[in-house]
């Protein structure tokens, strides 16, 4: 990684709760269904898929249960989610790299980036060089598979809900900003913990329509398969949605 990848990654690292916190995101995310759909959409367009790359994997959850059906390699640019997944689940291949130029010398006939990890991408260049990375990964007709929020969250009052995590029950309140013009929604959380603990942070997502995730796709060598809703639904209802796409090549990606 190079140092101004490092001072990325502890930006990161002190403004999202989870990251500072791996297993609370394990906790947290217990219920997702993320790898059921994820897998349901392997299943549909590329069934006998084996080999599976995950950029930004992130405390490995997903990837260990993908692991038990694809030989699997995950990246993310979070040394310390990266030492967490070496220390609980020790069995999973998790490399250290940046989603926008890691080169891992190997292709898979699945590339997937879940749990919203192309949203901490924000610049356009930056975000093309994601989805160049994607490429220089795939073989041709590879399936890629996203699940990235394609709308903004807005909300003029707060949100709260209790959560349950591996440290007791906990009241969070949610604040969400919307700035049009550069695209990021804006979370901010404030956590109280029955035993009184509380902590805050900062999430801050770009969010790329079905348009623009069609034509960051295409000018990597992706064509769209399609785009459905988080649930599965094939009608996008949600902020957060799957995109399909599948590898054409290019001549040359530049």
């Amino acid at each position: 990684m190079s140092s101004l990848d490092i001072v990325e990654a502890e930006h990161l690292q002190a403004s999202n709760l989870f990251y500072r916190n791996p297993a609370l995101y394990d906790s947290v995310q217990a219920d997702s269904d993320t790898v059921t759909v994820c897998r349901s959409l392997i299943d549909r367009h590329c069934p006998e898929a084996r080999t599976l790359l995950d950029f930004g994997c992130g405390t490995g959850r997903d990837l260990a249960q993908l692991a038990q059906h694809f030989d699997c390699v995950g990246v993310d640019l979070q040394p310390g989610l990266v030492h967490y997944v070496h220390r609980v689940r020790p069995r999973l291949d998790v490399r250290i790299g940046d989603m926008r130029t890691v080169r891992l010398g190997r292709t898979a006939e699945v590339l997937v980036c879940l749990g919203n990890s192309l949203a901490y991408v924000h610049d356009n260049q930056d975000i093309q060089s994601a989805f160049r990375t994607f490429a220089a990964h795939a073989r041709p007709e590879s399936l890629l598979v996203l699940c990235s929020p394609v709308a903004a969250i807005e909300h003029s009052a707060p949100q709260q809900a209790r959560v349950e995590t591996h440290l007791g029950t906990a009241t969070v309140t949610i604040h969400y900003e919307w700035d049009l013009r550069t695209q990021i929604n804006t979370m901010r959380r404030h956590w109280v913990f029955d035993s009184g603990e509380e902590a805050r942070d900062v999430i801050r997502r770009r969010v790329l329509g079905p348009r623009e995730l069609e034509l960051y796709a295409a000018l990597a060598g992706f064509d769209i398969v399609e785009i459905i809703s988080e649930s599965g639904a094939t009608r996008l209802t949600g902020p957060e949605a799957y995109t399909v796409a599948r590898y054409r090549a290019l001549s040359c990606l530049g």
